[in-house]
């Protein structure tokens, strides 16, 4: 994985082949940033990367500017790297919190303005996932989840767009479309 825009921009991160992850693919991830810098200015963005695994996300998160950025998985080693290669790349904004996404997303407080969650792509429940996450999001915040073809939210009410790179599939979500799909409603 590389990263592809910033201040460690071309940089090559080689994760440890024991990690149990599918890290999103470069294609996907410079389409992902291209949409989401339409968005968010990332020097004034608090980001939550769920289901972080290597930290690619996060890492590119940084590396363009964010600096308040909380990485969440449930595998020691992956935040093992991820804290490494931060500490490597002068990353301070990334934090580490190990656990369970959904459990994460129930206990805290904060609010983010763009949670990212890319989790495995047989996952249980994604309607659960989506409502804690939006539940989480401050008014004018971005979500993105990363997901197989298997699954369309194009029917959600906050969801407001669906790109395909390649065999990765990411949907976006936010308050402000849920909003104006009640108010037309109404």
């Amino acid at each position: 994985m590389r990263i592809i825009r910033g201040k460690n921009r071309g940089k090559i991160l080689a994760a440890p082949k024991n990690l149990p992850v599918r890290p999103t693919t470069d294609m996907a991830k410079e389409g992902l940033f291209n949409v989401v810098e339409n968005y968010l200015d990332w020097s004034e963005v608090r980001a939550l990367d769920l289901y972080a695994g290597t930290g690619n996300i996060s890492f590119e998160m940084a590396s363009r500017g964010c600096e308040d950025i909380t990485s969440v998985d449930s595998f020691r080693d992956c935040l093992r790297f991820i804290d490494k290669t931060a500490t490597q790349l002068n990353y301070g904004a990334i934090k580490t919190s190990l656990g369970d996404a959904e459990r994460f997303l129930k206990k805290t407080m904060h609010r983010w303005d763009f949670i990212f969650a890319d989790p495995p792509y047989d996952y249980p429940d994604y309607s659960n996932l989506i409502a804690l996450a939006l539940e989480r999001l401050h008014e004018d915040g971005l979500f993105v989840l990363e997901h197989s073809v298997d699954h369309d939210f194009q029917q959600h009410p906050a969801c407001f767009d669906q790109r395909r790179y390649g065999s990765v599939h990411m949907s976006f979500f936010s308050l402000e479309a849920q909003g104006s799909t009640s108010d037309i409603a109404e």
